[in-house]
């Protein structure tokens, strides 16, 4: 029975190990959008009706292609996904939970 509880105590917490992570990445990619991006950017431009935006897929390739706009930095590929990560849990919510308001 003991060897059952330190089981589940274990697979909870590695199960929790990617949510912290997760975190942690969004919380990186809003530093870096706000440093680098925000100039640009305003947080409206993320709740347009039109946008092409329609998927995790599309999020992350426009990131990735806004990037190379930048020309006082080059981000890396953790940085990017960081970046993307932040966009999605703060406005798209792909593959996420509906916010409740």
């Amino acid at each position: 029975m003991v060897a059952g509880r330190r089981g589940v105590a274990l697979l909870a917490a590695a199960l929790a190990l990617p949510l912290g992570a997760a975190a942690q990445d969004a919380g990186r990619g809003k530093l870096l959008y706000e440093t680098h991006c925000g100039g640009c950017h305003y947080e409206r431009v993320h709740e347009r009706l039109r946008s092409d935006v329609k998927d995790l897929a599309a999020l992350r390739d426009t990131v990735w292609r806004w990037s190379r706009q930048t020309t006082k930095r080059s981000f890396s590929v953790e940085e990017l996904d960081q970046i993307t990560e932040y966009l999605n849990a703060s406005h798209y919510r792909f593959a996420l939970p509906e916010k409740k308001p």
